[in-house]
């Protein structure tokens, strides 16, 4: 399963929009998305509680992994949604 390691960089981390923005945008693929932290048990990328069950905070850095067709786009485009500052 392709895999991107992300450090996040929305100052108030993955929590509200950020986490709803990039929620959506997993939701959008076909196969399967999940996140987590380095070294820990990934969640479902696609559940909103889940993500925000992360408390993940501004800096920190993630784990996120797709499998499915089109698995290396929605990592691009995932990637490109926690690295950019738009909280």
């Amino acid at each position: 399963m392709p895999e991107i390691k992300v450090r996040i960089a929305s100052p108030v981390g993955l929590h509200a929009r950020p986490a709803s923005q990039f929620v959506k945008a997993a939701a959008k693929h076909a196969g399967t998305v999940s996140i987590a932290r380095p070294g820990a048990d990934p969640v479902d990328a696609r559940s909103m509680l889940s993500v925000l069950s992360l408390a993940i905070r501004h800096g920190e850095e993630v784990v996120i992994s797709a499998e499915g067709e089109g698995a290396e786009a929605v990592l691009a485009e995932l990637s490109d949604l926690m690295s950019t500052v738009d909280a």
